[in-house]
């Protein structure tokens, strides 16, 4: 593909299926969704992800879901909603994120709801989203960055077949503003696919 293509040129796919999961790119209305979905999880996802300091009101939610929406078609940010396959319930969002199109660099972040924790999804998401950039994005690096103590997301990442890189030192703050280290983790074309 040509790498000085305008991306928003870019058709690919919005939606696809895993095993037991829906991924798709958010739409109008799934604000209320997501909410929910952080009220129940505030305590978890309040020490790493920035969005829960404070928590969002439904309209807040919204508009973030829209805003997502709007950056979806215009290929600056690929975030994905997760639902399960069988009973449709919003199990948590992820997406490719700090886009390179010249590069063909994404970086996956993600955030599973408390309930749905456990059970092996938010890994599974990561596979099919890691595959649908390889696909359909013609990805040459992807990439996992996290706090070094979120040591969920770091073994999420190592289940994944993601290999850590290397550990940037302070590079981070966490909710009370300790500086914090951050993993790097890859996959990288010709090397790990």
């Amino acid at each position: 593909m040509d790498e000085g293509i305008n991306p928003i040129l870019l058709t690919f796919p919005e939606s696809f299926e895993t095993e037991r999961l829906i991924i798709r790119a958010p739409q109008w209305g799934e604000g209320v969704l997501v909410n929910q979905a952080i009220l129940e999880s505030v305590e978890e996802l309040r020490q790493w992800m920035p969005f829960v300091k404070t928590i969002p009101t439904v309209d807040e939610s919204e508009r973030y879901i829209r805003k997502a929406r709007l950056n979806f078609l215009e290929r600056v940010d690929l975030v994905l909603l997760v639902f399960d396959k069988h009973t449709s319930e919003f199990v948590g969002s992820s997406g490719l994120h700090n886009i390179d199109w010249g590069l063909r660099k994404f970086e996956i972040g993600y955030w599973i709801r408390t309930s749905r924790s456990g059970y092996g999804l938010m890994t599974e998401a990561v596979n099919g989203i890691t595959r649908f950039a390889i696909d359909h994005l013609e990805a040459n690096r992807i990439e996992i960055r996290c706090n070094a103590r979120n040591l969920p997301s770091a073994r999420l990442a190592e289940r994944a077949g993601f290999t850590l890189e290397g550990i940037l030192r302070n590079q981070t703050r966490d909710e009370a503003g300790t500086l914090g280290d951050k993993m790097i983790f890859s996959k990288v074309k010709g090397i790990e696919y």
